[in-house]
């Protein structure tokens, strides 16, 4: 199940993503019992016990019904697809050859770091440069979403603990980045976030390692790469965060970027991100993530 949370209308909205349009989520309440309602926010989606294959059912038995309210995907404001995470935790180096075009060592553990959580934002927002950041680079990656609470849960069952995924953009203005040790500086400016467009659910995404990621710039790939790259897998990254912190419902993890960055290019060679420049994060099963840069 694809989920978008967007705007139409001044009046926040979730819906589901079909072949055909997007169905305002609350369309389908109209064929539930008395009594049942289906969640109004997204919060209140990745809460919910409420079977995916619930909705797939009245979906299949009442297309009749809801097939003249159907959206066009030019018809709305896209919204990010977690608009408040809790915690945005962050993996560096956790791709292969991205360790190897930086010429750095594999990590023996996670090298985990943070953004704060209004660093997020929407599919087709434009994302401001910052005044201070000349050095801004893109990263494709594959962004898992809680869906349960998490504390010290083993690696065979820590995909239990997934709601879905969805593709992200971990921006990063190298110059602020590496001005100390810490990273934060260069990677929670606003927008540094983008997430979406769609909320995957775990049974139409399958195995979140082995998806192809990739990464355009104006419309030529730069990033070109597979989830099956990473050094510490979807399920060992949630062991191991689990056991230093308690992981809840609406928490996400962006697992780090495969090779092709433009830090992992020479000096000479690096061309940084500038106004009127646009990104596509694109993820198989999860569609494509398109923002553009401004001053």
């Amino acid at each position: 199940m694809k989920y978008v949370h967007y705007q139409v209308e001044g009046q926040n909205q979730l819906g589901i993503r079909l072949e055909t349009g997007i169905l305002p989520l609350h369309v389908l309440e109209n064929v539930l019992p008395d009594g049942i309602r289906l969640p109004r926010n997204v919060m209140e989606l990745v809460e919910t016990k409420m079977l995916h294959t619930s909705i797939e059912h009245l979906l299949h038995h009442h297309e009749s019904e809801y097939k003249n309210q159907l959206l066009a995907e030019d018809q709305i404001q896209w919204l990010p697809c977690i608009p408040h995470p809790g915690k945005i935790i962050c993996i560096g180096l956790n791709y292969r050859k991205h360790a190897a075009e930086t010429n750095m060592p594999e990590p023996e553990t996670p090298v985990v770091f943070s953004k704060f959580s209004d660093s997020v934002t929407a599919h087709l927002a434009d994302i401001r440069i910052p005044e201070t950041a000349e050095q801004l680079d893109y990263e494709a990656e594959l962004c898992i979403v809680i869906g349960q609470t998490a504390e010290n849960v083993s690696r065979e069952h820590a995909l239990d603990y997934v709601f879905g995924y969805c593709a992200a953009n971990d921006l990063s203005a190298r110059d602020l980045q590496m001005r100390t040790s810490q990273w934060l500086l260069g990677k929670t400016g606003a927008g540094f976030a983008p997430i979406g467009p769609y909320l995957v659910t775990t049974d139409e995404v399958g195995d979140p390692n082995q998806l192809g990621i990739r990464a355009y710039v104006n419309d030529r790939q730069v990033q070109n790469s597979n989830t099956s790259d990473m050094i510490f897998h979807c399920d060992e990254l949630i062991h191991y965060l689990s056991r230093h912190m308690t992981l809840r419902p609406g928490d996400i993890i962006l697992t780090g970027t495969p090779e092709g960055v433009i830090m992992g290019l020479p000096e000479t060679e690096r061309q940084w991100l500038a106004a009127g420049d646009r990104v596509t994060i694109e993820i198989d099963r999860l569609g494509r993530l398109t923002n553009t840069f401004i001053r």
